[in-house]
């Protein structure tokens, strides 16, 4: 493994796109979000995301050189033409016009279209509470997830995210997580890495169960909770694809021409404003849930991003690991 400080990990990440010829705007935007995977030690959303970058860039299925559009689409929605570059940009490009309607009308959406996208959720769903504002948030990704019952792909792993703003300077309240079994980044790790994945993440092109990293990359994936799971990626095909007038998974990775780039779609991200909701009467009600947060904790359950938290505070501290084969393909493409 290699250690370093974050502030040479962010170097280094700039160095990569930089030489890879992203724009600056674009280079910073994803340097943030990588930076922050691998500080949070969500290792398959850190660092080597940028291997994930620079194929795509390869592909020719990305725009290093977008520039965001930002359309004042209707009273409570914003929409973001991404332009064809990574949605880190976009979102940034949306966030004041979001967070501005949101508070205004006490609820907002953001639609960003026409992005590649390759990164966690929650780093957005973060930026949103620090605003004081509930979020909610999702987007389809490349078919390679079977639905309950099939065995061929059709869903993305289709995350959902959500965070909750919490007083006193305590970090807010935030879950993010594929609906398939696992992240489809969390399988290549282990196919880099020659290990097994669990029984229930996936199944081979023959739609037989297996524990083969490689064979689940080319058969398909699963849900998590079965028909439930499911569901839900269904749902986000729908509110983040045809609703906002982007692609499903499935034409996503008819787009990608079987290149191997990161995914082309759309993403839906839902505002709310507690005190537009609540009025006077809203620092009584989020105590409220504070009372549900110390419940929860009382018998001993662990909060969403709790370990993503702590996490935090060593790298920042004693800086952050990568493995030497990836700093090595890194250094490389610096």
């Amino acid at each position: 493994m290699v250690r370093m400080t974050l502030e040479a990990a962010t170097e280094l990440s700039e160095a990569v796109l930089r030489r890879q010829g992203f724009s600056q705007e674009q280079t910073r935007a994803l340097t943030h979000t990588v930076i922050a995977g691998q500080r949070d030690e969500c290792h398959s959303h850190g660092l080597y995301r940028l291997l994930n970058c620079v194929s795509t860039l390869a592909a020719g299925k990305v725009n290093v050189h977008a520039r965001p559009e930002v359309h004042d689409q209707a009273p409570g929605i914003v929409r973001v033409d991404a332009k064809g570059g990574f949605s880190q940009l976009a979102f940034e490009a949306g966030l004041p016009e979001l967070t501005r309607k949101a508070r205004q009308q006490g609820i907002a959406a953001l639609a960003i279209n026409h992005c590649v996208h390759f990164s966690a959720l929650w780093v957005e769903i973060e930026a949103i509470t620090q605003c004081g504002l509930v979020a909610l948030a999702c987007n389809p990704s490349h078919a390679w997830v079977a639905p309950a019952g099939g065995t061929k792909p059709l869903f993305g792993t289709n995350p959902i995210a959500f965070g909750w703003p919490r007083p006193d300077g305590q970090p807010p309240f935030i879950f993010d997580f594929a609906t398939s079994a696992i992240a489809r980044g969390d399988i290549e790790l282990h196919r880099r890495e020659g290990k097994p994945v669990p029984h229930g993440w996936g199944i081979d092109r023959h739609g037989q169960p297996t524990q083969d990293a490689a064979a689940v990359l080319e058969g398909a994936m699963l849900t998590f909770g079965g028909h439930k799971g499911s569901a839900l990626a269904a749902m986000i095909e729908l509110i983040a694809g045809p609703l906002i007038g982007d692609l499903t998974s499935a034409e996503s990775l008819a787009h990608d021409e079987g290149k191997g780039a990161s995914p082309y779609h759309g993403e839906l991200i839902l505002a709310l404003d507690p005190r537009r909701f609540l009025g006077d009467s809203a620092t009584e009600h989020l105590q409220r849930a504070e009372a549900l947060f110390t419940a929860m904790t009382a018998q001993g359950a662990r909060l969403p991003s709790q370990r993503r938290y702590e996490a935090r505070e060593r790298s920042l501290t004693q800086g952050v690991e990568i493995p030497d084969s990836l700093y090595l393909e890194l250094q490389q493409l610096a």
